[in-house]
């Protein structure tokens, strides 16, 4: 593996199964009260620019049940505020821990941090991808199906940082992806170049549409979002009116095959991407998602700062 973890799109189809297997170790050793195997004393700054409950809790604990310390830094309350640039906080704070995991807008700032940081960098979130989260959902399909090769893996709703993250990840575990979306909302054009390369020799596929009903076809997981990210406040009014009909409910699970998954990296607007009752009946799941943030980002700290 690379000494970072910026996008997926940096990771091979084996990098990211080394990372799952990682994750079904350590998640396995917890369950059974067993020790983890790496060097106490180890420290991982989080920045944080955008608030956060799953990033925060799960790299927190997750450095804790490692044998190590997590330093929560808020950017507002950093010199980062104050117009310390990137490349002086991420050389200084490599003097002081053994990796930094940032949760930000921009990812150009992300990728700054790792160009001057001489330890790991760690993308908890940015506006363009959010491969932690992908990884998450990633473990719990295989838990949940005991494979991913083969699966069609369904996108409906806004074509944002996570499903860029979700459509990279899916294609290069050998699943197919069909995204559901408006006109003006799709998924990113490096994202969209990328899918279109790797379905070329049709080993996968991948399906663009603005009919949910037709991405939702043969679907073996589902997965959907807020219509309205952090930082888009703004358009909320238009994001209604544009994601309207773009719901997981009933109709569009009768679609998918006997047994689909539901999964959501929440918070859910419930009544909005994702109906209630829809929801409650795979809360299993979506939790199994959740619990897998900690399991699947211990995997990534155990690998790149041990």
């Amino acid at each position: 593996m690379k000494k970072d973890l910026l996008k997926l799109l940096d990771l091979s189809g084996d990098d990211i199964t080394l990372i799952l297997d990682t994750g079904d170790k350590l998640k396995a050793e917890l369950k059974a009260g067993k020790k983890h195997d790496f060097p106490a004393g180890k420290t991982l700054a989080m920045i944080f620019a955008k608030n956060s409950t799953r990033t925060r809790v799960s790299f927190e604990v997750g450095m804790f049940q490692l044998g190590g310390h997590a330093l929560f830094l808020s950017t507002s309350d950093s010199q980062l505020s104050r117009g310390e640039p990137i490349k002086d906080t991420a050389r200084n704070l490599s003097r002081y821990c053994d990796g930094i995991m940032i949760r930000t807008y921009h990812q150009d700032d992300v990728e700054e941090f790792a160009r001057h940081a001489s330890i790991p960098i760690i993308n908890g979130l940015t506006d363009f991808a959010h491969p932690c989260q992908t990884l998450a959902d990633l473990m719990t399909i295989r838990e949940h199906k005991g494979k991913l090769e083969g699966l069609k893996a369904c996108w409906i709703g806004d074509g944002n940082n996570v499903a860029n993250s979700m459509i990279v990840g899916c294609l290069k575990m050998g699943m197919n992806v069909s995204i559901a979306c408006p006109e003006d909302y799709h998924p990113d054009k490096q994202v969209l170049d990328f899918a279109k390369d790797i379905t070329a020799d049709g080993s996968v596929k991948f399906g663009l549409t603005d009919k949910p009903e037709i991405a939702a076809q043969g679907a073996d997981v589902v997965f959907t979002d807020v219509w309205t990210s952090m930082g888009q406040e703004e358009e909320a009014q238009a994001r209604l009116k544009a994601f309207k009909g773009y719901i997981i409910n009933h109709d569009i699970m009768a679609l998918t095959n006997p047994g689909c998954m539901v999964q959501h990296c929440l918070p859910a607007h419930k009544g909005e991407e994702i109906c209630e009752k829809v929801f409650e009946e795979h809360a299993h799941e979506i939790f199994d998602e959740a619990e897998n943030r900690l399991h699947v980002q211990k995997g990534i700290m155990y690998l790149l700062m041990k």
